[in-house]
């Protein structure tokens, strides 16, 4: 691939008998750099993080609302994690926390009319900063790595490479 002098690998770059270790680093390298590109955006331009917009993106999709466990599920982190963003993003009123009509144990999260505004807004500049990211790409070449990294992860669901107990 010529032009990937300017992002640092941990690794040479080419492929040989390590192959597969070569392939997740550079895999490792491109979502690495991709996360802290949106990161820094988040931050420089609206004063917010990551796991914030997650959080957002997850009850955006879900405009009924979610349990704590249902967002720590989604977001594939723990509930102490989505607990204080959560209440984060209440206290600057993006969401609003309910008990649940269902269980007394547990609490719905929703965005608030202004958690949506806010996070349209969020996820416009995210979009134009992905496209402005995979604009070296043509159509093929994502059609392609979309197909590929889902035969990956139809490998990874399929247990290879699972841990051994």
């Amino acid at each position: 691939m010529s032009g990937d002098a300017s992002i640092r690998e941990k690794h040479d770059g080419a492929l040989d008998d390590r192959s597969n270790v070569r392939l997740w680093l550079r895999l490792l390298t491109c979502t690495t750099v991709i996360e802290k590109r949106v990161k820094r955006r988040f931050s420089d331009q609206f004063g917010i993080t990551l796991p914030r917009f997650d959080v957002m993106a997850a009850l955006d999709r879900q405009p009924e609302g979610m349990t704590m466990g249902q967002l720590s599920a989604a977001l594939l982190v723990s509930n102490g994690n989505v607990t204080g963003v959560v209440q984060t993003l209440a206290r600057d009123r993006y969401v609003s926390i309910a008990p649940s009509p269902s269980d007394g144990r547990a609490s719905i999260v929703r965005l608030t009319q202004e958690g949506r505004d806010c996070f349209a807004g969020l996820a416009d500049a995210h979009h134009d900063w992905i496209d402005t990211m995979f604009a070296g790409l043509d159509g093929d070449q994502r059609t392609s790595l979309y197909d590929l990294l889902g035969a990956l992860k139809q490998s990874l669901a399929a247990g290879h490479g699972k841990e051994q107990a």
